[in-house]
């Protein structure tokens, strides 16, 4: 699964799954182009540790959900990079209430961030792809996208609806050589995570046959499988990375 010479758009890279998509990647040979919506500092430093594993590395300051700025994304890509091959839908954020309480505010940026970013980005990069006739869209979605939660109607509704795009992404750029697949991370630590509490933590590993939290790498080797050629008979799929919580 070697990823030299491709260029692949990491979108919410700077911290959490999305780093360690990211650094995955570069470790396989991708040149990495990422973005970060606030975290400058960090997403400089990132840059520069990517950069030292021997890869190209460019960090880009953008809301993915706003259509315009995708388009002036992916054609800056293209200029500092020469050519797009993989897309990876990773930029999402929580805004959790019971929906009694959950405001269209609430409604409206999570699914701004989690599900129209995923469209204006695909919409974006799948038109060099089809220049090329060659493309992997990587989606990654949740397993609360498939089994719903309690609290969550907002972030739950977004991460079913890249299931569905998915799944029509792949039927419709199917004859042009483009895969579209989705990933679906179950309880995974991070920094969001670590501030939980340890009885909230114990709980949700009760649940998981594997009795532990996975780790980014482990949605980020997932990742790099359907990056990469190995996965090439694949697509409209989606792959729950979830140590058995959702069979």
């Amino acid at each position: 699964m070697n990823l030299t010479g491709k260029t692949v758009l990491v979108t919410g890279a700077s911290r959490g799954i999305g780093k360690g998509i990211a650094l995955s990647l570069a470790q396989a040979g991708a040149n990495i182009a990422f973005t970060f919506v606030s975290s400058v500092e960090k997403a400089k430093i990132f840059e520069e540790e990517l950069n030292a594993i021997g890869v190209k590395a460019k960090g880009y300051q953008s809301n993915a959900a706003a259509f315009e700025e995708a388009e002036k994304l992916v054609d800056q890509i293209l200029i500092d990079f020469g050519a797009l091959d993989v897309l990876v839908n990773n930029a999402g954020i929580t805004k959790d209430s019971l929906l009694m309480r959950m405001s269209e505010q609430q409604w409206d940026d999570v699914l701004d961030t989690n599900l129209k970013s995923a469209f204006a980005m695909t919409k974006a990069a799948m038109k060099p792809m089809m220049k090329a006739k060659a493309g992997s869209i990587i989606n990654i979605t949740s397993i609360v996208g498939i089994t719903g939660n309690a609290g969550q109607a907002n972030y739950a509704a977004s991460k079913a609806g890249m299931i569905g795009l998915t799944k029509s992404v792949a039927k419709e750029l199917g004859s042009r050589n483009i895969r579209c697949n989705a990933i679906a991370p179950g309880f995974i630590e991070t920094e969001m995570t670590e501030s939980l509490s340890e009885e909230v933590r114990a709980e949700w590993v009760k649940g998981i046959p594997l009795k532990r939290g996975g780790k980014p790498e482990d949605v980020a080797n997932c990742v790099l499988f359907l990056a990469s050629d190995a996965s090439a008979y694949i697509s409209g799929q989606t792959i729950n990375v979830c140590g058995g919580m959702v069979m």
